[in-house]
């Protein structure tokens, strides 16, 4: 401890100057928040006159601190439009987005209520919540001036690389097929874009269990309902099963969201997504781990990857000869 301040991990000297400049009292204390890959971040417990605590992002690692400016600036302008609307962001109290104040490039917010629930146990009583949650982030209303940048995809059928021991060489092959294809028409809506149950907190429990915070808008987008509905429902599938993430897009559906109404179109957004993850699916479950979920050995992480890549194409099959 120094100054009463958790000084592990990264230096931060100036950064905690600034952030007593920005709160205008001393920070007391700091703890690590487990749980993020890209960035480190620390709760503040801040002093003076009305003590509480607040959130501070930096980015330390060099692919981040490079693209920190649009990334920081990006996701304070998000807080400031989001702070009229009734999604549970956090407020925006400070921004430094290229470092020149704080020793890495860092911004300041409001601490949300609630924590974030991945267990096993109570998974199918946050899916309907988190589809109604990603709802009304769709429908954010901003005008042209405010819109965010239009979504990046995170891979491309050249750029995909299917697991080295795969025993279903196949599936990946038509996988890649899929997204060669150019992307289908859609109707653009303000996406998060990185929606998922590890940047969602939840409070309560049973009838009382609800979404509490909604975090990370660094990546925030304007783009294809489908994409975040994707997003989250590879992550559900790594999480919990491929069953999960297929049961999502029906959530969404069944809270009112619309989805692409042509089966190939659907698959080519849950593709463009699930493929991302490829080769390295292990990787995202790392701070599942810290977070408790020691069972997602980076073999299960990888089985379920393609168990849902499957998934997917044989559910677009049933759908196609449904139809």
């Amino acid at each position: 401890m120094v100054n009463g301040v958790d000084n592990t991990g990264q230096g931060w000297g100036a950064t905690r100057l600034w952030v007593e400049k920005s709160v205008g009292a001393q920070v007391e204390q700091a703890v690590a928040l487990h749980g993020g890959i890209t960035s480190e971040m620390r709760r503040l417990y801040v002093g003076g006159e009305r003590p509480r605590s607040v959130v501070l992002r930096s980015f330390v690692m060099e692919f981040y601190v490079r693209h920190a400016r649009g990334l920081l600036t990006r996701e304070a302008d998000i807080l400031t439009l989001l702070a009229r609307t009734g999604v549970p962001a956090a407020e925006l109290i400070a921004v430094d987005p290229a470092g020149d104040h704080c020793d890495h490039p860092s911004l300041l917010m409001s601490l949300l209520p609630g924590e974030v629930r991945l267990d096993i146990p109570g998974a199918d009583e946050r899916a309907p919540l988190l589809a109604r949650q990603l709802l009304d982030i769709h429908r954010v209303e901003v005008g042209a001036s405010e819109r965010p940048r239009d979504y990046e995809a995170w891979t491309t059928a050249d750029e995909v690389e299917a697991p080295e021991d795969t025993r279903r060489p196949d599936v990946w092959r038509r996988a890649i097929d899929v997204i060669r294809r150019r992307p289908p028409t859609y109707r653009p809506v303000f996406l998060h874009r990185d929606f998922h149950p590890g940047n969602v907190l939840f409070t309560g429990a049973g009838e009382d269990l609800r979404v509490s915070g909604v975090v990370d808008w660094v990546e925030t987008s304007w783009g294809p309902a489908d994409l975040d509905v994707a997003h989250c429902s590879t992550n559900l599938a790594l999480l919990h099963g491929a069953p999960a993430g297929l049961a999502f897009a029906e959530e969404y559906a069944a809270a009112g969201g619309q989805l692409a109404p042509d089966p190939y179109d659907r698959l080519y957004w849950r593709l463009l997504d699930a493929l991302a993850f490829a080769p390295d699916a292990e990787d995202v479950a790392d701070p599942w781990r810290a977070l408790g979920r020691t069972d997602l050995t980076e073999d299960l992480v990888k089985e379920r990857l393609e168990d849902y890549v499957q998934a997917v194409l044989d559910l677009c099959t049933r759908e196609t000869d449904a139809s």
